[in-house]
């Protein structure tokens, strides 16, 4: 009887200490993964792909991604946010393993597709007769933040907005004014007073429509109002559009209205073509 007692008190031991084992267990086999990728999942190999202006270095360099760093624990998020503000040109990255030991990076670039000229001087940004004076004694006591210094020079966007350098002497990338850059910097969202941003979203929307249609290189130059939009295209025509205008639609009159013209007055017609009439598709008055 005893004996029977005894093979029963084991039974109970065995099952109130089953589910421990069986968690000590586990842990035994993540702990043996995670030395594992340690020790043998290490960066051997960076290769970079899709890079035209920066170099493979250059990328290399940017993310931050050494030799023998651990596959598993590098953040690839943080590292493409890091690539992105430190090479302006990027516009897209993905980082992906290659087991056993290749780290793979893959960009895409922007274009500098226009530039943002700086105000002339004394001009002042849209809005800013309404902004409040500021106050002397709040300025005294630094309590007042300064306001963002305007740019005083141009600088290449892409066509997503994104800043990627001053511009060159002679770029021949689109001249764009109306709007002011405020504090730019390389690698950052163009900034600008807040009563300019309808001029802002309608310069992108223009911009990412051009690229779509093979025709931003008709474009030499773009004026913003708070109604309109003015194109110089072709060299040889000045266009004037609605600010909130579909400019899909509208650059596809504005190539017939053009064909038409060539075709009435030759092919090297020129003139005013304007396409914010509510009655007229366009009106052209020749030069």
């Amino acid at each position: 009887m005893p004996r029977k007692n005894h093979s029963r008190t084991r039974r109970k031991n065995r099952g109130r200490f089953g589910p421990l084992f069986k968690l000590l267990c586990a842990l035994a086999v993540v702990i043996a993964l995670t030395m594992g990728a340690t020790v043998f999942f290490q960066v051997e190999t960076i290769a970079v792909t899709g890079n035209s202006r920066y170099s493979q270095q250059e990328v290399i360099e940017a993310s931050g991604i050494q030799i023998g760093d651990n596959l598993y624990r590098m953040n690839k998020y943080q590292i493409g946010n890091q690539v992105l503000q430190r090479l302006p040109y990027v516009e897209q990255i993905l980082i992906r393993r290659s087991l056993p030991s290749t780290i793979v990076i893959t960009v895409s670039e922007w274009d500098a597709v226009a530039q943002i000229l700086p105000p002339e001087p004394g001009a002042a940004a849209a809005g800013e007769a309404e902004q409040p004076a500021e106050d002397p004694e709040a300025g005294a006591s630094g309590s007042q933040e300064a306001a963002p210094q305007a740019a005083s020079e141009s600088w290449l966007i892409s066509v997503g907005g994104k800043l990627l350098e001053p511009a060159p002497a002679g770029s021949d990338a689109i001249e764009v004014t109306g709007l002011t850059a405020l504090a730019p910097e390389a690698g950052t969202m163009l900034v600008i007073p807040e009563a300019e941003q309808p001029r802002l979203d309608a310069l992108l929307d223009l911009l990412a429509t051009l690229e779509e249609m093979e025709a931003a290189d008709r474009v030499s130059s773009i004026q913003l109002s708070d109604t309109q939009v003015k194109l110089h295209y072709l060299e040889r025509f000045e266009v004037k559009m609605p600010l909130n205008a579909d400019f899909s639609y509208k650059l596809r009159v504005l190539e017939q209205a053009v064909a038409k013209a060539e075709e009435e007055f030759g092919s090297q017609a020129s003139g005013t073509m304007d396409l914010t009439q509510q009655d007229y598709a366009a009106v052209y008055s020749p030069d």
